[in-house]
């Protein structure tokens, strides 16, 4: 975590936003947690904490079946399909990564809170007997956006704020990405989880530490001989 904690965290992000530096908009752990306490129900809640927990894209967590969670290995972890944008078709015949498909990677579930609410979601709706259907069967992308929406309203009605907005799906990505950086995870490390082909593609989350350097650290330096 950050010498000075959480207020010094959200102070660097208020400067990085009010100086229209061009970093990712994200929450803040303990912000996370407050939206995720305004959601109304299980199916909600642990999809939109699924986004925080793993990183997913919105399209990569919703192709999640029961059987990609790994929730009773040494290590609990989900088995995430690498999903991006479609590229241009290109002629020719396939390449044979794309004739295999998305790769796959594993991301560990550290949240032993987290691994306890999806054992609670799969149990309730008798989810491990259809190991293969999606977890979350929503009508189109637009639903979990109108999740985070009704949440963001709840949270306003207690009185409480974010300085990000729109919050979308994505917003728990780049969440997730600062987070783990915060907490001293290596960037390659990083990179493999986001599935992020690029290392350039994950370094953008490294500028919003650009001004968190040592209080004490200077350049001057007393004349030699003295």
């Amino acid at each position: 975590m950050l010498p000075g904690g959480w207020a010094r965290a959200v102070r660097l992000r208020e400067i990085a936003l009010a100086a229209g530096l061009d970093v990712p908009r994200y929450l803040l752990a303990p912000e996370v947690g407050q939206l995720l306490s305004c959601l109304p129900d299980l199916k909600q809640r642990t999809l939109i904490d699924t986004l925080w927990n793993t990183g997913a894209r919105l399209n990569e967590a919703l192709s999640l079946c029961p059987g990609d969670f790994f929730l009773d290995s040494e290590v609990p972890f989900v088995r995430l399909r690498t999903l991006k944008q479609r590229a241009p078709r290109g002629r020719g015949r396939p390449t044979r990564e794309a004739q295999a498909g998305p790769p796959f990677r594993a991301v560990p579930l550290t949240d032993a809170a987290y691994v306890s609410r999806m054992r609670e979601l799969f149990a309730t709706f008798r989810m491990m007997t259809r190991r293969a259907t999606p977890v979350w069967d929503v009508a189109s992308q637009e639903t979990p956006r109108n999740w985070i929406r009704g949440a963001i309203t709840r949270a306003g009605e207690q009185g409480i704020r974010f300085t990000v907005n729109p919050v979308t799906p994505h917003t728990f990505r780049h969440s997730f990405a600062v987070h783990l950086l915060m907490n001293g995870i290596h960037i390659k490390q990083v990179q493999a989880l986001l599935g992020h082909q690029r290392l350039e593609n994950t370094e953008i989350y490294t500028r919003i530490f650009a001004l968190d350097l040592p209080a004490d650290l200077t350049f001057s330096f007393p004349p030699s001989g003295t």
